[in-house]
């Protein structure tokens, strides 16, 4: 799954090479995603290598090869309710064909409303995101109280000692600002978007893992955005 950067950068390079033969310099790249340093471009091409998109060969200027592409997309699906969080794994605004979506989460009470579930946030190393409806689940009006809701599907093990594992569904109320101990999903950078809890150290803000195996991470206020807090949590046994 890339994000929409990522997915601009690995096309480009892909595109370059076919003209030319030769992939673009970082300040090609850099101009080409219209971003403000090289730094950004680094990133994006670690992400796509770890993600087995791209290679870097070893002891060469600018040595880059291309290894796979993505999947066709299709129009992302539209959230309803006019919700539209930055928060889910994939391209942004432009997903993977739909897989079949799994079945509801029963609810016998009455008392119950459906929420659309936004796809998956990581609780490990952060994942990015794209506004993608996947299907909806019923939740108790009881955990839900008031605001609007979305539901994220877990992935990885960074919010385990926080009694969340890998596979849950958390419930999220809609938000951008939290207190200090709250359990949020946190957009960093505008394109990685994360399961932490959130504090604050002076002027910058700590997304903190419950789990030792995971380092607390320190951004400047500018650089997170909060994307809603932690309500509930659904956990399937099979």
């Amino acid at each position: 799954m890339l994000t929409r950067k990522q997915q601009e950068l690995l096309l480009f390079i892909h595109e370059r090479m076919k003209e030319s033969g030769v992939p673009p310099s970082f300040d090609e790249m850099k101009d080409a995603l219209d971003l403000a340093s090289k730094s950004g471009i680094h990133r994006l091409i670690t992400a796509l290598e770890e993600r087995g998109f791209i290679r870097r060969l070893p002891n060469r200027a600018r040595a880059l090869e291309v290894i796979k592409l993505p999947e066709a997309y299709t129009p992302a699906p539209q959230p309803r309710r006019g919700f539209s969080p930055s928060v889910i794994e994939g391209s942004l605004g432009k997903p993977q064909p739909a897989k079949p979506a799994p079945a509801p989460v029963q609810d016998d009470s009455a008392s119950s409303a459906a929420i659309p579930v936004m796809g998956r946030i990581a609780a490990g190393v952060p994942i990015s995101a794209i506004q993608n409806t996947t299907h909806e689940i019923s939740v108790p009006l009881d955990m839900l109280g008031s605001g609007e809701h979305y539901a994220l599907e877990v992935k990885g093990d960074s919010m385990i000692e926080a009694g969340i594992l890998d596979g849950d569904t958390v419930i999220i109320r809609n938000g951008s600002t939290a207190s200090p101990g709250d359990i949020v999903v946190a957009l960093v950078d505008d394109e990685e978007a994360t399961l932490k809890r959130f504090r604050r150290k002076g002027a910058s803000i700590a997304l903190e893992a419950a789990n030792p195996a995971y380092e607390t991470r320190i951004f400047s206020s500018d650089r997170v955005k909060v994307q809603g807090k932690l309500v509930g949590l659904i956990r399937r046994y099979h």
